[in-house]
């Protein structure tokens, strides 16, 4: 397994490794985000979003569950499964997630059985007001280019 760790001590610091993240992703990969409510999940997408070009406000699509940024590329979607608890999933969203897009998904846990195998897990934890201890993993080391560039290979 793959692993990366690292403590944020701004949303800026947040969205940097964000933007380090996706400069490394392609249309097909997929972005497990998990961490309480207000950790920082929307702000990492934030800052992934900025670094493909979008320059709009993202928020949260926590009513609509899923956004979808045809305006970069690769296409971006961004699901937040968090309404979904309990819930039929079976709604269209595995179009998405195995489409060509990046696919940030926020509270995956709610739609585990439409989570490929092949993907990678932010764990953010909120450790004050700006501080996060953000962890990147991949159990099947599928993307190891990726933690190349962490240790600056």
């Amino acid at each position: 397994m793959l692993k990366y760790k690292v403590i944020s001590k701004n949303s800026e610091e947040t969205r940097s490794l964000a933007a380090k993240i996706v400069r490394q992703l392609k249309g097909g990969d997929v972005v497990l985000l998990t961490g309480d409510l207000g950790a920082g999940k929307t702000m990492f997408v934030s800052g992934a979003l900025n670094e493909l070009g979008y320059k709009d406000h993202v928020i949260s699509p926590t009513f609509n569950i899923l956004k979808c940024y045809f305006e970069v590329k690769p296409n971006v979607f961004h699901i937040d499964a968090y309404r979904l608890e309990n819930q039929n999933i079976d709604i269209g969203l595995d179009e998405f997630i195995e489409g060509n897009g990046i696919t940030f998904i926020e509270w995956p846990v709610f739609i585990e059985p439409l989570i490929p195998s092949r993907h990678i897990e932010v764990s953010i934890k909120r450790i004050d007001d700006n501080v996060r201890e953000i962890e990147v993993s991949d159990s099947n080391d599928n993307y190891k280019a990726l933690f190349d560039a962490f240790e600056g290979k």
